[in-house]
């Protein structure tokens, strides 16, 4: 791992605790109650990692024997081709884990790097501590063998999503769907979204230039309003009528 700081185990001990919170979102703890914890990460030999903006966990090409949960900061899952040209495959926050899709696989090879967008503390967990129980017979191991199946057939679910936002043609096809998407992620019209200008091409995997015309035609037509990356869907019926083209 590139950048990584390691802390001394029992500053680790401390802020373990400290993202106790943290831990409790991530759909790996789902159902193993909060005062398991320290009993649990000792099991499965979880350990904290920091790493500044800009910092790789870890590039393509690279064997992965582990899975990564962010607990602060953001991370990307970029995929780049020879040339350098690099499409963003996810932005990952708090709670979400990564390299699950990696470490099931017989090679374990990573296809995608992971970068660090803003610093980060990210808890590692070897793979084989999650789907192995230990000689305690702990309860909380069978549950997170439950959760590492429910959490691979989710990531398989999102990928066809994201393969299918890909292979849409139109720069407003494009756009309608990812604006409609992260409107019900968050419930609401109005929204924040993580990515900037640049990683929001890069994402779609489109020209920036024609993006943000795009938007600006979507803008003028009174479909949305937008400042940075606060967007504000103002005529829903109109823009799912976009994806029926």
């Amino acid at each position: 791992m590139f950048g990584a700081a390691y802390l001394t185990e029992k500053k680790e001990g401390r802020l373990m605790e400290k993202f106790y919170g943290v831990l409790e979102k991530s759909p790996l703890f789902d159902n193993i109650k909060v005062d398991e914890y320290k009993v649990l990460m000792t099991c499965i030999n979880g350990n904290i990692r920091k790493f500044s903006s800009d910092d790789y966990v870890f590039l393509a090409g690279s064997q992965i024997s582990y899975v990564g949960i962010v607990l602060s900061g953001t991370v990307e899952i970029i995929k780049e081709n020879p040339a350098g040209a690099r499409l963003i495959m996810d932005v990952l926050g708090p709670a979400n884990i990564f390299g699950e899709g990696i470490v099931c696989t017989k090679a374990r090879i990573a296809p995608v790097s992971v970068r660090v967008k803003e610093a980060a503390q990210i808890l590692f967990i070897p793979f084989e501590r999650i789907i192995r129980t230990c000689g305690n017979a702990c309860n909380f191991h069978f549950q997170l063998i439950q959760n590492m199946m429910m959490i691979l057939g989710e990531k398989n679910f999102r990928m066809n999503s994201k393969i299918e936002l890909l292979m849409l043609k139109g720069m407003r096809e494009k756009l309608a769907t990812y604006l409609i998407h992260e409107s019900q992620k968050n419930n609401s019209r109005s929204f924040d979204i993580v990515l900037n200008r640049n990683e929001l091409a890069e994402y779609l995997n489109v020209s920036r230039t024609t993006m943000s015309r795009e938007l600006g035609r979507m803008k003028d037509e009174g479909l949305l309003d937008y400042y940075q990356n606060s967007f504000k869907i103002l005529d829903l019926d109109t823009l799912k009528e976009c994806l029926m083209v």
